[in-house]
């Protein structure tokens, strides 16, 4: 199982910026977590992090037929950005959307996500452990998916005969 981590402007700041928002771990410390709760799992992760829009939907896009799932932390682009949701609604690939803060108890701005909406879930507000939530609940998606691909090729093979 392959799993795109896909991380949105300002995240490659964790660890300086806002601490008492996003705590003190750096972006690498979190994806250092997710390779070794991955590796213990048998799912190959790919990281990326752009603070350009446009990066982000080209990331997205080129997903597609690559990866079994997005994990995905679109950060301020969640609010803004009808690319990104497009995108990810185009793919049509298992998303969990992760948030390091509590977004609901933020300001208003960012009390809403259009991104949620292509999303499979939303995570918010559980800090850097909230892409270890992502990444299990994620695992767990496309595993039902696979096996419900599966059961309905067997099915197509027995009609076949």
């Amino acid at each position: 199982m392959k799993i795109a981590v896909i991380q949105g402007p300002n995240l490659n700041m964790l660890g300086i910026r806002e601490q008492h928002i996003y705590g003190p771990m750096s972006l690498e410390q979190i994806h250092d977590q997710m390779k070794a709760s991955a590796e213990q799992n048998g799912v190959e992760l790919e990281f990326f992090q752009s603070n350009l829009e446009g990066e982000i939907i080209d990331r997205v896009q080129e997903c597609l037929g690559t990866v079994d799932g997005i994990l995905i932390n679109p950060a301020a682009f969640s609010h803004t950005s009808i690319g990104i949701k497009d995108a990810l609604s185009a793919v049509n690939l298992p998303t969990v959307e992760v948030h390091i803060s509590n977004i609901y108890k933020r300001e208003e701005y960012r009390q809403k996500s259009i991104t949620a909406g292509a999303s499979t879930g939303v995570i918010s507000g559980f800090g850097p452990f909230g892409y270890h939530l992502g990444l299990i609940s994620l695992t767990q998606i496309v595993s039902e998916v696979k096996a419900v691909a599966a059961q309905q090729e067997q099915a197509q093979n027995k009609e076949a005969e």
